[in-house]
């Protein structure tokens, strides 16, 4: 029989889906006083999200897409919590623009171990794993060979390489951090500081 313990902590990832990056502006600090610091010059700035329509009647013709991973590690367990929480921050949007049911503000919480990215959600699939309180998560990416690569039900956006290139910076984070129990950018502080002597 195998021993119980405590899995490793995890990388928590915010995918923000909005009308335009001033849009994302308004809910990084929002994000970044729940979760701590961003991860230092890792955040994927907004860029045109082209993959569906789906969002139209929501959040219009040209939505843009943006992530944000954080600094301190946290159970996965939280990721109820966290779905829940970023789930009211969107209605709270939604009601001081002025379009309750209308989400100009879609968030998107996962988590990232080495070996595979998951996806927080309210719906279930064949796929999707339930873990309490209405949410479920779906393996989305898992590590191989040096790389992410999804599965056959993964999002189309998030085979995508530049999305994979993203999060593979993430996980090199996550693996620093495992390592030293020192977030990356005193990594790049050291550096600095050594190699100015």
């Amino acid at each position: 029989m195998g021993a119980v313990k405590e899995p490793a902590k995890v990388k928590i990832i915010v995918g923000i889906l909005a009308k335009d990056a001033a849009s994302v502006e308004s809910v990084r600090s929002t994000l970044r006083e729940r979760f701590g610091e961003e991860d230092l010059n890792l955040d994927l700035e907004p860029f045109p999200f082209t993959f569906t329509n789906y969002y139209k009647e929501e959040i219009g013709d040209a939505p843009v897409r943006a992530f944000f991973s954080y600094e301190p590690l946290v159970d996965r367990t939280e990721i109820v919590d966290i779905k829940l929480w970023t789930n009211d921050l969107e209605l709270e949007i939604a009601e001081s623009a002025g379009t309750p049911g209308l989400r100009p503000v879609n968030l998107d919480p996962g988590y990232m171990t080495l070996g595979q990215f998951f996806l927080a959600t309210t719906k279930d699939q064949r796929q999707r794993v339930y873990i309490s309180r209405g949410i479920f998560v779906e393996p989305t990416l898992y590590f191989q060979d040096g790389h992410f690569h999804h599965f056959d039900w993964t999002y189309r956006d998030y085979q995508s390489e530049k999305y994979i290139a993203y999060l593979e910076q993430v996980r090199a984070r996550l693996a620093y951090q495992m390592s030293t129990g020192k977030p990356y950018r005193l990594r790049r502080a050291h550096l600095t500081l050594h190699t100015s002597h």
